[in-house]
């Protein structure tokens, strides 16, 4: 049974109502396998069909450039909720919603919530539908649930992977939060943001898990990576191209805050941070990574040198403590 709505009738209802001609499909990697098929679709709606094969970070991650480039008059991205107001090329969400049983999964996690009766609870957009069974499973177990409203995602419940506002919203009102999905991202995540235990009820997997030792493991690494920052002699500043990604004012005004101090940083426009593109800059010791905050958390272990986000920079030029930092969180600043 397939695992995600892609709503297929939606698609080909949406290509006939605009008359797109030609179509750029947008996919994040989990779900790229499904490319080819859901480009037969788009094919026997009337339209040219074309998969962008290159990473798919987020709605923030929008292929505008590519679709202007290869005369696209309608984007299908997949998988996330829109967070643009506005597209200078039609574009339609869909977000992909999990079809998997989560009952299960959230069952198993109730041994490990044990210990406490306030419980948060967190999803991606792929299991919004399910909040009201879970939270009905969390009842029924004597917790006391409380979700996060929708003034800071497009659902209540809903984090995605740079914005956690929504759980930090409501973590002063619980003990520990329950994030139902799939991996380790997220769940460490809203962990970070809120320093409240994290328990992960992953219905793909049919298990539960904390997440709070790997969370305590990878603070000390985020410690690290601003000590190593500080004593860095040369640095560079990383601007994001991605459209959602892009914060050229707060790189130039930690450029300027760095000058005062004496330190000289470089500025580098860059579409994907990846270890073989910082790697050409072999004399810089450290990078401030002002884009996406995941890649600094999801990969340090693959970068041969610090790459910090652009508030973990603010504490280590000494604008805020390290106590501030997690309460303010590694994501939005």
């Amino acid at each position: 049974m397939e695992r995600f709505d892609f709503e297929e009738e939606r698609l080909k209802q949406e290509i006939g109502k605009l008359e797109a001609r030609r179509v750029l499909i947008q996919l994040p990697e989990g779900l790229k396998l499904h490319g080819p098929r859901l480009a037969s679709i788009v094919e026997k709606a009337g339209a040219l069909p074309i998969v962008s094969a290159d990473p798919c970070y987020g709605a923030c991650d929008l292929v505008t450039a590519e679709a202007e480039s290869l005369g696209v008059d309608l984007i299908v991205h997949y998988g996330h909720a829109k967070l643009s107001e506005y597209e200078c090329i039609p574009t339609i969400y869909v977000e992909a919603r999990a079809t998997v049983e989560v009952s299960d999964a959230v069952e198993k996690a109730l041994p490990l919530l044990k210990n406490w009766h306030k419980v948060g609870l967190a999803t991606t957009v792929q299991h919004i539908q399910t909040l009201n069974r879970i939270k009905e499973i969390l009842l029924n177990a004597g917790k006391t649930v409380i979700i996060g409203d929708a003034e800071h995602s497009s659902y209540p419940g809903q984090v995605i992977g740079c914005n956690y506002s929504n759980v930090k919203s409501i973590a002063r009102n619980v003990e520990a939060f329950l994030f139902v999905g799939g991996g380790r991202f997220h769940a460490l995540g809203v962990a970070l943001s809120t320093s409240k235990p994290t328990i992960v009820a992953d219905p793909y997997e049919n298990r539960a898990f904390s997440v709070d030792d790997e969370a305590k493991i990878l603070l000390k690494k985020r410690w690290a990576s601003i000590c190593d920052a500080k004593e860095a002699e040369r640095l560079a500043i990383l601007i994001g191209l991605k459209n959602g990604q892009q914060r050229l004012r707060a790189a130039m005004n930690l450029k300027v805050k760095l000058k005062k101090l004496g330190r000289r940083a470089t500025l580098l426009a860059i579409t994907e941070i990846t270890p073989i593109a910082l790697m050409q800059f072999p004399d810089i010791d450290a990078f401030i990574n002002t884009a996406c905050p995941r890649i600094s958390l999801d990969d340090s272990k693959n970068f041969p040198k610090p790459v910090i986000t652009l508030n973990e920079a603010y504490a280590m030029l000494n604008e805020i403590t390290w106590e501030e930092l997690c309460r303010r969180g590694w994501f939005e600043s």
